[in-house]
Order: C-alpha cells, then structure tokens, then sequence
C-alpha cells in the first residue's frame, strides 16, 4: 500500500487488514504515521509492518517489494495510491514543481506498477488511484490531471500487456474526498459549495473510496482494464 498513512491509504490499508490481508503500509517521510497505521491495525489483531522509500525510485521500490516477500511470502495486491496535488493555473504554474508532480505521480506510478508486474502471484491485482478531475476539468488541477490521466491511459495498457498472467489492473478515480490533501488551501465556503454541487449533497469518504479498492482487491476478479469513478455521481 503506497502512501498508506495518508488518509485514503490510511483507511484502505485498515479496511484490507479487516479482510484478513497483510499489509506493507508504505511513506515517504512520515514514517511516525505509517508507524501509527500499523499499531492500529496490529491492535485489531492485523497484520502489518511499514515501510518507506521514494515511489519514483525503483531502487527503494524495489527494497519495498522485498519487504513483503520477506515478511508475508510474497506480493498479491498493489494498491498504489502515493502522490501529491500542487495547485495553480497553467499560466503561473512553476516548471519545477510541475516536473514534481510528474515525477511522483506518474514515473512513481510507472516505477511500481513494473515491479508489480514482474513480482505479483497469479491470482493478484494492481490498484492504481487517479481522479475524477480528469472529467470534471476544474481550473487550477492542469498539472495535476495531467498526471493523472497518464495514470489512467497506463492503467488500460498494462491490464492488456499482461493477458494470460491472471492479473486485474484497474484505476479507482475518486472525486472530492475529505482529506487533508483535499482541504489544504480551500476556504470552508469553497468546501461547503463543493459538496453542495455533488448530486449525492457530501464530499466522499475515505470509507468510501476504500470499499472500491477492497472490492478491486478481492472478489472482482473479472472487473479488469477499467477506470472506476467514485464520486458520487459528480461527472
């Protein structure tokens, strides 16, 4: 689980734990958080170990999937849901922080998903995130979608590359989520007309996107190649 101990890697992992699957709860800083991740789920008779390194480098990726392999006997399920969501419109946007965006969300996305294809048991899945910014088109996200919908195009290739292995590979795209990565930056105005515009009256869960990727994750084995919005109807 990449990015575990952010809020819908938090709550994904938990809800994968519950299932009975061990989890490598991965960050690429907080290691306080994965850490604290990992005692809640070990508390709820789990199992669990975290883990940190660098998505965009395959070295430290690599040592990840090591650490499965060492702990829990090998790989079933990626579900990769690290990235970051720097704002501004493409006119003002900095060309650095732009190659930041890119460098995590999509190399990162390109650098787990291979090892994930070269290391995961018949019988597993990939679990990429995406977004529903990708159809809502909202200005200020052209960096970020952008990212983003080469996770997705990726996405649809890999789960064809990869006919007679028994591997799924699908994209969970979420809309807006109550996340610290959603709030950051937003006034309680812009949120409240956010979730008021969703034909379901609420921003999404963190449950809620975690339902998809338990789903994903287990007993849909024949929902392949596909990218699924959980948004609550918003586009």
């Amino acid at each position: 689980m990449t990015g575990g101990s952010g809020g819908i890697g938090r709550v994904s992992a938990a809800r994968l734990a519950a299932a009975n699957t061990a989890v490598v709860v991965h960050h690429a800083s907080g290691r306080d958080r994965a850490d604290d991740v990992v005692d809640s789920i070990r508390a709820e008779g789990g199992r669990a170990v975290a883990a940190g390194g660098d998505v965009a480098d395959e070295t430290e990726m690599s040592a990840l999937f090591d650490v499965a392999e060492r702990e829990f006997g090998g790989v079933d399920v990626l579900v990769h849901t690290a990235g970051i969501m720097p704002l501004a419109p493409i006119t003002e946007m900095d060309l650095d922080t732009f190659d930041r965006i890119q460098r995590t969300n999509l190399r990162g996305t390109f650098v787990v998903d291979q090892l994930a294809a070269r290391r995961l048991r018949p019988g597993g899945a990939i679990i990429n995130l995406s977004t529903s910014i990708t159809r809502l088109q909202t200005p200020g996200y052209g960096a970020y979608a952008a990212s983003k919908g080469a996770v997705e195009a990726m996405t649809l290739i890999l789960a064809r590359e990869l006919r007679g292995r028994d591997l799924t590979v699908n994209a969970v795209a979420p809309g807006p989520t109550t996340t610290a990565l959603f709030f950051e930056g937003k006034s309680p105005e812009l949120i409240t007309a956010i979730a008021s515009a969703n034909p379901m009256e609420r921003l999404g869960t963190p449950d809620d996107v975690a339902e998809m990727i338990a789903f994903l994750a287990g007993p849909a084995r024949w929902v392949n190649g596909q990218v699924l919005h959980v948004n609550g109807g918003a586009a």
